[in-house]
């Protein structure tokens, strides 16, 4: 039988990514462990092979191949003690910058600490013998194929950056004795641009401009985005950790969110991703074909599996370089705008919770002004609505934790004394941090809004699997019952002994008697608390009603399933479900 490549999906997806990036020259050590990595290069004209039965010297082999040629070298060797002999190699390595990629093989790395023989621990590297180190799993499924692609491109691109140098990958085996793959798979490249480099030619097609959380922006930076939206009709995403206020902001999660319908006109051919963390988990409804990211740090960040160029510099150089034309038809802007304010208008009446409180209170909010929402439900419901432009907003989405939201704007309102700061949170998040407003620093530019439904609702909604096991998952998942359930006086009692003034409701009529005190732009002696009083089943039906607005696509949606499954079937799941 003809011998080709190793049925080792992770083994093609290295050698597959060395020929894209015309990695050839290779010094092989002999071994059982690093056989279905030796033996498919070798079927392959491609490589330049080297044979050298000592790996010590293997190592030094690449290091005089490298310098001389100006290209990588791969070296490759077995299990046990091989690959602590190409240590001395790799620090020569490592303080000339060689582009070295050493290739250890191994067993399942479960296997380490066991007694189980030629299995050593290679998740510690000295600090000067690799400049990166990355292990390649076998792959079972499609979340390890895309691990095993990002971590051997990450590996391949740390060779020649900043300056360049040795690194590792810790390759595993099966031993898999089939090599009867005729061809390697199709692999996504991920280049690596500096202000040094030839930029990429900008694809045919809408772009967008996807913005995570980002540090304050700076004019120059918020002039050289609008210009580059001036010169190529593009748009910028946005959520309410964003930062960008300019003319071509999408607050996009209304469409991006909806259940039964996509407005594949919001989509673009390149998405240009800045920024970090963003708090929108429907983002990945306005992804398109090609994503590129731009980042100082230079960082791999795959965030939506569709990476294919980093840019590491600052935005404004980046945004600047491919701004060289005018176009001014605003189409885009103007498509995404009519869609969004189409379903806007058609969010039906929402029963009392956090969405219909931010949809009765979002462009009240007063000017210049700034707010901080807790994660998750607060800052998913305000997503929906576009707050005013001087309004600035923040949230926690780094550690994306519940903790700190609180203390995080008792931080902020210290910044400036005569600036309203206002906070959306909900009963747990407050709670856990209920201590920062007893801190002596609180001062009277605070407003506090406590959604309180008396859990963690968020694991009631149907798109959380905690939602599966109904009325128990209060008890112990959605941690229901705490803090005086839903008390009427401990948040009143508690709050104004520290020296706030206590607001609350308990449905919209009670709302609207009070929250304008609550939104005065006027400042006031004291810090206010408004605490508003939900119940989950309020909460769990805003959600699905704001997200299937589009109630023709959800008829046609019924009618697909009915369709493909038939009414006969529809009877009898039904009657099961009743059962």
């Amino acid at each position: 039988m003809k011998i080709h490549y190793t049925d080792e999906k992770n083994v093609q997806i290295l050698i597959a990514l060395l020929k894209e990036n015309g990695i050839k020259k290779i010094v092989a050590s002999p071994g059982t462990t690093n056989i279905t990595f030796v033996r498919s290069m070798q079927n392959d004209p491609f490589f330049e092979m080297y044979s050298s039965v000592d790996e010590r010297s293997a190592a030094y082999i690449a290091c005089g191949l490298a310098a001389e040629s100006g290209e990588p070298v791969v070296l490759s060797c077995t299990g046990a003690t091989a690959s602590r002999n190409y240590m001395p190699g790799l620090t020569e390595a490592y303080y000339r910058k060689l582009p070295i990629l050493a290739v250890t093989s191994t067993q399942e790395i479960s296997k380490v600490g066991h007694h189980i023989a030629q299995v050593l621990d290679r998740s510690s590297m000295p600090n000067d013998v690799v400049r990166h180190s990355v292990q390649l799993p076998l792959i079972k499924d499609q979340t390890d194929r895309w691990n095993c692609e990002i971590e051997a491109n990450n590996a391949i691109l740390e060779l020649s950056r900043h300056g360049g140098g040795p690194v590792h990958i810790n390759l595993t085996t099966a031993y898999n004795r089939s090599f009867a793959t005729e061809n390697l798979p199709k692999v996504r490249v991920i280049k690596r641009y500096t202000q040094s480099s030839v930029f990429p030619t900008m694809p045919e097609g809408k772009v967008a401009i996807l913005v995570g959380s980002h540090a304050k922006m700076t004019d120059d930076l918020l002039n050289a985005i609008n210009h580059f939206c001036d010169a190529n009709d593009a748009v910028v995403f946005c959520d309410h950790t964003s930062g960008y206020k300019g003319k071509y902001r999408v607050i996009h999660s209304l469409s991006s969110s909806q259940r039964f319908s996509t407005f594949d006109e919001l989509r673009p051919n390149l998405l240009i991703h800045i920024g970090e963390i963003t708090g929108d988990y429907s983002a990945g409804g306005v992804i398109g074909n090609t994503v590129w990211r731009v980042s100082e740090d230079g960082e791999l960040r795959d965030t939506f599996g569709k990476l294919e160029h980093i840019f590491e510099m600052p935005e404004k150089i980046f945004f600047e370089h491919y701004t060289n034309k005018r176009y001014s038809s605003e189409m885009y802007i103007r498509t995404c705008q009519e869609h969004l304010e189409k379903l806007y208008n058609k969010i039906p009446e929402l029963p009392f919770s956090n969405l219909w409180i931010g949809k009765r209170i979002h462009k009240l909010i007063p000017e210049n002004s700034s707010v901080h929402f807790a994660i998750l439900n607060s800052l998913r419901s305000w997503n929906f609505y576009e707050l005013p432009e001087s309004v600035d907003s923040n949230s926690n989405v780094g550690g994306f934790g519940i903790d700190g939201c609180v203390s995080s704007l008792l931080g902020a309102s210290l910044a400036n004394q005569d600036k309203l700061y206002f906070g959306i949170v909900g009963d747990l998040a407050f709670f856990y941090d209920m201590n920062s407003i007893g801190n002596r620093h609180v001062g009277n530019n605070i407003r506090i809004l406590i959604v309180n439904n008396g859990k963690g609702v968020e694991f009631r909604n149907s798109n959380n699997m905690g939602a599966i096991f109904g009325e128990s998952t209060d008890e112990f998942i959605a941690a229901g019952g705490h803090f005086g359930n839903k008390s009427s006086t401990l948040v009143k009692n508690y709050s104004e002994s520290l020296g706030f003034e206590y607001l609350s409701a308990s449905n919209k009529t009670e709302f609207e008697q009070v929250y304008e005190r609550f939104l005065t732009s006027q400042k006031l002696e004291k810090p206010i608390l408004f605490e508003v009083f939900t119940n989950s089943l309020d909460e769990i039906q805003a959600l699905e009603d704001i997200t299937a607005i589009d109630t023709s696509a959800k008829i046609k949606a019924k009618d697909s399933i009915r369709n493909v499954i038939g009414e006969n079937n529809i009877r009898k799941i039904k009657k099961i479900i009743r059962r």
